[in-house]
């Protein structure tokens, strides 16, 4: 973070090769419809190196096939493509991409170069301007962003300096050092800092007359230019078939619809070292079907390329069809501290549940009376790691003694709730709360992981044995998070830590209360992203505890200093029990075509870092002639 330059494995150096031309594009560049390629690309284009094992140099040609489960999953293009100002590279450290390089002084200065004669998809210039607009005619604008800047771009509620230095210079200057700035560029769902200013500019009151704008607005059936303006604007959501971009494909195809089709981008910024065009494949087909029947429509050979939607318990039906449908399945591994754990609410309104939750004996005795081998050996055929929520062995934060409370032990979990005054019992053996009412938790899910229910299936069964019944209640992701920001929900069940394999460097923000969407304490997360407008102020002293180490870690300018708030972090987090882990480490299916080349056979499955696929540079995934 404190590097004064940094550059990467991604090669930014003045190119010399011949270009090459990719054919999907060749009839417009004949017609006089499009420049030709050495006109379209940067003056100096980001060389990908095929450095992997087993990655060679591709060609150009195919359609992409991949299955969404909802039309808004076409967001997931955005997350794919991974084209990021600055991005992860396989040993997940950030380098530049979109960006010629930057230099970060003290941690707190950030120069960004951009590269000369970068264009959008639509072939007008992405310059420094992109980045004034957003931050003067946005982010500063009260119009457009009544709250400020977003959160990572304020260091203790404090803006930066942002300048123009020239065209292809800006440079970003806080009075203290900002961490998280790298990081959120680099996200899979990434903080954009730029927007294409010659194309929302006409949606933009400083820009439109009245008459002229009021007349877009009736147009667009909106209430107001603001309501036009973000219609337009919503880069990650791909949902604008208008918007200018810089990912590998765009999409062509307006909602609604139940097929998506995706065009390379005539003025992508990545070449491979024998001067092609990236990306090697011309289309990418997203077609929209039922998540429950995606494994079939993927096990029946009507993909290319295929993760979201499949689950361990796939693997063995979705090898069954390899030879017969022309597919190899891979084991990608999951880098989540869980693949799934249970979150009681400490947030949660009801006042008896309330001073339950809160208790660490209560939140231990639950994870004491779950029997995770049983759920590792009938779900998960004995490969998953029984852990609690924590980081992975292969981090170097590793301590086993983060899973002290993720052994099964009936006894003490039975002692732990009896210490707690829960000794009543009605005649089917549920422990009685203290207003009369049996111990029945209603656990929330998103609907969307089949596993989850037959998981919490078997934590039924073990619960029971502690008199703790349990009843599932399934709904969708934003209800599911709605109802825990209200404190309406007890217990939900989500995935882990997004990223189990971290370093010293990484954020330790998630075992914090920095963030509404942590289920097990939403309202300390929003109040803190609020800067105390919503949500509540944190009560617990250990939960105080993590929010201080985090702000620590945010000022800290050395490693070791990082890694000693890190270990701080990880056994608090471990012995408070805000989170119960279940099991971690499970295989995810990752279905490849046998003609898709570069797909590496092994790799980690994560979000953030990662990007699912991003990180492995799928516009490098090429077709082979059968």
């Amino acid at each position: 973070m404190l590097a004064l330059m940094v550059t990467g494995a991604v090669n930014a150096s003045a190119w010399a090769g011949d270009l090459v031309e990719p054919p999907f594009l060749a009839e417009r560049v004949d017609k006089g419809g499009l420049p030709p390629v050495s006109e379209r690309l940067p003056a100096e284009p980001s060389e990908t190196v095929l450095d992997r094992p087993g990655s060679k140099l591709g060609r150009y040609g195919g359609d992409l096939r991949m299955v969404m489960g909802r039309a808004k999953d076409i967001r997931m293009m955005i997350v794919y493509g991974y084209a990021r100002l600055v991005g992860y590279d396989r040993k997940m450290k950030i380098v530049p991409d979109v960006l010629k390089s930057y230099e970060v002084q003290d941690g707190r200065i950030f120069t960004f170069k951009l590269r000369k004669g970068h264009r959008w998809s639509d072939g007008h210039p992405f310059t420094a301007e992109d980045f004034r607009y957003f931050w003067e005619n946005m982010a500063l604008d009260p119009d457009i962003s009544p709250l400020g800047p977003s959160k990572t771009l304020l260091v203790e509620g404090k803006k930066p300096i942002f300048e123009v230095i020239d065209e292809t210079t800006v440079r970003y200057t806080w009075h203290k050092p900002n961490p998280f700035f790298l990081p959120a560029l680099a996200a899979a769902s990434p903080l954009y800092i730029y927007r294409p200013a010659h194309y929302l500019k006409n949606y933009h009151a400083t820009f439109v007359e009245k008459d002229e704008l009021q007349k877009r607005v009736e147009e667009a059936r909106k209430r107001n230019w603001r309501a036009l303006h973000y219609s337009k604007d919503r880069q990650y959501r791909n949902d604008n078939v208008a918007l200018p971009t810089l990912q590998p494909w765009l999409n062509t195809t307006p909602l609604p619809s139940d097929r998506f089709i995706f065009e390379r981008n005539p003025y992508y910024h990545r070449v491979d070292s024998a001067g092609r065009q990236l990306p090697y494949i011309d289309r990418a087909v997203i077609t929209i079907a039922d998540p429950k029947l995606i494994p079939a429509k993927v096990g029946s050979g009507e993909v290319d390329l295929q993760a979201r939607s499949l689950q361990f318990k796939n693997y063995t039906f979705l090898k069954r069809g390899e030879k017969r449908n022309d597919y190899s399945v891979f084991r990608w591994l999951s880098a989540k501290g869980a693949q799934m754990a249970l979150y009681p609410n400490v947030n949660v309104s009801d006042p008896v549940w309330h001073k339950l939750t809160r208790n660490v004996d209560f939140r231990r005795a639950l994870s004491l009376a779950i029997d995770r081998h049983e759920i590792n050996q009938v779900i998960f055929f004995g490969l998953a790691i029984e852990t609690s929520n924590t980081v992975l062995p292969m981090s170097s934060l590793f301590d086993v003694d983060y899973r002290k409370w993720a052994k099964y032990d009936i006894e003490r979990a039975n002692a732990l709730l009896d210490g707690l005054g829960l000794t009543e019992r009605d005649d089917q053996g549920i422990r009685l709360l203290s207003d009369g009412r049996p111990a029945e938790i209603i656990v929330e899910t998103a609907g969307e992981d089949s596993e989850q229910a037959d998981v919490l299936e078997l934590i039924r069964d073990s619960w029971r044995r502690v008199g703790i019944k349990v009843f599932t209640k399934p709904t969708r992701r934003e209800v599911l998070r709605r109802r825990a920001k209200s404190g309406a929900t007890v217990m939900s069940v989500w995935f882990g830590l997004e990223n189990g394999v971290p370093t010293p460097d990484s954020s330790p923000a998630e075992l914090a209360p920095t963030s509404d969407d942590q289920l097990q304490w939403p309202q300390w997360g929003l109040y803190h992203q609020t800067s105390g407008k919503g949500g509540k102020p944190i009560d617990l002293p250990e939960a105080q505890m993590l929010f201080d180490l985090n702000k620590k870690w945010v000022e800290a300018v050395d490693n070791e200093t990082r890694r000693k708030i890190w270990q701080d972090m990880l056994a608090i987090h471990a012995d408070q029990v805000f989170s119960i882990g279940l099991v971690a480490g499970v295989v995810q299916p990752v279905v490849v075509s046998n003609r898709l080349g570069n797909v590496p056979e092994k790799g980690i499955y994560n979000w953030d870092p990662g990007a699912h696929f991003g990180v492995y540079r799928p516009d490098t995934f090429w077709f082979e002639e059968r």
